[in-house]
Formats: C-alpha cells, structure tokens, sequence
C-alpha cells in the first residue's frame, strides 16, 4: 500500500485531503413516549422507511421507562400486507447481572425469554423498575428486512436497572429470526404489561454495509 507524505511543516496548512466518506447512519424517525401503550414504526407512514432502501436498520432505545414496576420492554413485527403483530419468531436470550447491594452477580441464559416458533412479543429487557431514577436503554439491529428470500434476523443489547428490594444492574443480550421469507415492514413496541411512561425510540437506515 503507497504511503501519502504532506510536504507542508504543518497539518493546519494541508491545502486539500480527500473527501472523507459520508455517515453511513442515517436517522429516519425519532418517537417519544408519555403514557404510550404501544409505539409502533410503519413503512411509509409518518416519514417512515423500512424497505429495501438499507440493508440494515437499527433502533436505538434511550431511557425506556416503564409505568408499572416489574415490566420487560418487547417487540414484535408484521410482514408486508399483515396484521396484529404476531410473526413467527425462534429467540435466544442471555444476561449479566449484577445488584446494587453487592450481594450476587450471575452470568446465564434466560429459559423463560426465548421462543421456539412463537408468536408472542419478544423481551428484550429484564423486568424493569418504575422507580424515578430507573430506566432501560439499548439497541436492535434488523437484517435485510425487505428480503423475499430469507428469514429475518435481529440482535439486540439492553442495560437496564431491575425491580426488587436491591436493585439490580443487568446487561441482556437478545437474538433470533423472524420465521418468514416475506418482507416486514412494521415494528412495535410495548412493555408486556401497562404503558411506557417515558422514553425515546430512534430509528436509523445503516447504508453500504
């Protein structure tokens, strides 16, 4: 590989360097939540895109805050032309934890928040405090949603403060397909039970990767 030598004595008088790339995160959508019971991203609704435009999308979670003590934070999909929020999904989740007081920390795999061709909501969160202070914050990564091909795949990771009488620091990690070769393009998002309070979803299109 040629090496590039600047003849000049100093970087502020470099008169011209290539053009560094553009981001290749683009922002699509921000929702905030106040007492929502879902907040859900539609293609082409509301300046929404989830289509073959990325080949890639990413959700970023910014203190996700639960109206009732003792909550996880879940999603779900629709393929093109569904309903309901029900697609097929086959999960695996593991977490680290670690409480507050000191007393115990455990590395494992979470038997109760996975799926085996189910349908329900996916947890990406652990069982969230509504204390004032508390909230849950994190990503999630889609793959190639709009394939006709493939399933989809997602991955996501969670920090979150958990309810219980010491509080708990634990950190989750969320992954699985989507069991299906149609396109999806709605995503939803919900505590699995009572309303988010507060929070804030952003939605990104990741380009040329």
């Amino acid at each position: 590989m040629a090496l590039v030598k600047y003849n000049n004595n100093s970087i502020s008088a470099v008169s011209s360097v290539a053009s560094m790339p553009s981001g290749a995160l683009v922002p699509i959508k921000t929702l905030t939540a106040s007492s929502s019971s879902t907040l859900s991203f539609v293609d082409g609704s509301d300046g929404v895109t989830l289509d073959a435009t990325y080949p890639i999308y990413m959700f970023k979670f910014i203190n996700i805050h639960p109206a009732t003590d003792d909550k996880a934070f879940t999603f779900q999909a629709n393929a093109s032309g569904g309903s309901g929020y029900n697609e097929t999904i086959t999960s695996t989740q593991f977490q680290a934890y670690h409480r507050e007081d000191g007393a115990s920390s455990a590395l494992g795999y979470n038997t109760g928040q996975d799926q085996a061709q189910g349908t329900g909501f996916q947890s990406m969160s652990g069982l969230l405090s509504n204390d004032n202070d508390a909230s849950a914050s994190g990503e999630l990564f889609i793959y190639n949603p709009s394939s006709t091909t493939f399933v989809k795949h997602f991955m996501s990771k969670f920090q979150d403060m958990e309810a219980g009488t010491s509080k708990v620091s634990v950190q989750l990690y969320t992954a699985g397909y989507f069991n299906t070769t149609n396109a999806i393009d709605e995503f939803q998002f919900k505590m699995s039970s009572g309303n988010i309070d507060s929070g804030t979803i952003k939605l990104y299109g990741i380009k040329d990767s």
